[in-house]
């Protein structure tokens, strides 16, 4: 018997089961895979001591959440944060570079530094109250109406015919398509500009920084702690039903709105069943992972010194790309999301060597391997590139959907990030991690508020479960 059980032990769910393990109540974790993680996993996917993120490399959103600042990250892990938080290349040595510094990002953007200082330093100055409004579901009065009304003003500008008023030049609305771009299905939404608004933010208040060692620090710390606390993890057990689970009080389902389905087996009433049958997901993900002999020869020397690159040209290149991708076309000009952690971590890979993680974004369901793509884009930023590479290893996004159920399709955002479906994720409530389901919820990327390793989704969903059926409060969660 136990008081709680969680389904998947992604950041989502190690989080709910790391509030309810500290809350005083006997939990269990139950994860198919043989290692926890999810989409903040790491592995040697190729030779040894060589350290690669399966999914998720860079962690702004980690760094900012509420969940994990009250978990106090920071003190259980090093997270590293390069000086240069995002380079985007336009075209060969032509790049705009965003600093963690928002001064000195304004002054390498030339005629349009002022603009660019004028949409995100309200922002940057007000990250907590932004985060506050974007990591909760939209059915509320935010607590800080004016940072949201600022926010919502400037993702309206930049997800509509609007977004090239403010700009004079190719370079600052670049360096935003990119951070959009992180979101799939076309980069003028307002979905995707909202996203990339807030990324773009956290890039000059608390960086892009990599955990040391890996995404799977992260991960590690969260389930020292659940241990700690009396918790348990059970590895390499799949739950094939909910039906194995009554003897749990409470049942936290980090998976898909899709595999919630299939779990319940029947049991969901229609319209609530229905809602989810017509859940949609977005592009699917294809990644190389790269072993390289040196550092990459970016022609740009300050990419050289970014722990995050972005490979898309410029505001209309990328926005025609992502378009075409999402209307279930392969893009031949990809917009590339580059991670180098040896920038600041050079424990990921041998002395000599380092390792690279590259994606872009494919049809759902695709079986294509994008390396070739991928591959040739690197090489025309940085001449040299394939002299390089010691070896690789390619996943598509049916290998990303046979990795992890949550990822139909190969969309590890689990679940597109469209206005309507952020409002209804996966149905429309102001209490959506609730189920109809007595004691089961939902705590994956697939509720509120979306993708990302920010542990707010499984902090929402056990908030609420604490309440309703224990009458107990979240309690601290300070290391």
């Amino acid at each position: 018997m136990t008081d709680v059980a969680v389904v998947g032990a992604g950041p989502n769910g190690l989080a709910a089961a790391v509030i309810m393990a500290r809350a005083g109540l006997d939990v269990t974790v139950f994860e198919t895979a043989p290692t926890p993680g999810g989409g903040a996993r790491t592995l040697e996917l190729m030779e040894p001591g060589h350290w690669h993120d399966v999914c998720s490399a860079v962690h702004p959103m980690a760094a900012a959440s509420l969940f994990f600042r009250e978990f106090g990250l920071d003190r259980r892990i090093q997270l590293l944060a390069p000086e240069v938080s995002y380079g985007h290349v336009i075209d060969g040595a032509a790049a705009a570079v965003a600093y963690r510094d928002l001064e000195r990002t304004v002054d390498g953007l030339g005629a349009d530094g002022a603009a660019y200082r004028q949409l995100m330093e309200p922002l940057v100055a007000r990250t907590d109250a932004l985060m506050e409004f974007t990591m909760d579901q939209l059915l509320r009065v935010p607590a800080h109406p004016v940072t949201a009304f600022r926010y919502g003003i400037r993702t309206l500008e930049q997800g509509s015919p609007a977004w090239n008023l403010r700009f004079k030049e190719q370079f600052a609305p670049a360096l935003l398509t990119g951070v959009a771009a992180h979101t799939p299905g076309g980069v003028r939404r307002l979905s995707s500009a909202g996203a990339g608004l807030m990324l773009g933010a956290l890039a000059h208040a608390v960086g892009f920084p990599f955990p040391a060692g890996g995404s799977q620090a992260i991960i590690d710390a969260m389930v020292q702690d659940l241990r700690a606390h009396g918790g348990r993890l059970e590895t390499e057990h799949r739950v094939a039903s909910l039906a194995e689970l009554t003897d749990a009080r409470v049942v936290m389902l980090d998976t898909s709105p899709t595999e919630f389905l299939r779990l319940a087996g029947g049991r969901l009433p229609a319209r609530y069943a229905r809602a989810l049958r017509h859940f949609k997901y977005g592009p699917g993900a294809a990644k190389v992972d790269f072993i390289l002999s040196g550092p990459v020869p970016w022609a740009h020397p300050e990419l050289r010194r970014a722990g995050t690159v972005h490979l898309g040209g410029t505001r209309q290149r990328m926005a025609a790309s992502e378009r075409a991708i999402a209307r279930g076309r392969h893009s031949d000009d990809p917009v590339i999301l580059a991670a180098q952690p040896a920038v600041v971590d050079p424990s990921r890979a041998p002395a000599g060597r380092h390792v690279l993680w590259a994606y872009c974004h494919v049809p759902n369901g695709s079986t294509r391997d994008m390396e070739p793509v991928i591959t040739a884009a690197l090489e025309r930023a940085a001449p040299g590139f394939t002299d390089l590479v010691v070896e690789s290893a390619s996943m598509s996004a049916a290998d990303y959907a046979a990795y992890n159920p949550s990822y139909v399709g190969g969309d590890f955002g689990t679940g597109a990030v469209t206005l309507p479906q952020l409002a209804a994720r996966p149905v429309l409530s102001p209490k959506p991690w609730q189920t109809p389901l007595d004691g089961v919820y939902l705590c994956s990327a697939g509720t509120p508020p979306g993708p990302g390793v920010h542990g707010m989704a499984g902090y929402r969903a056990a908030a609420l479960a604490l309440q309703t059926h224990y009458g107990l409060a979240v309690p601290p969660l300070q290391p």
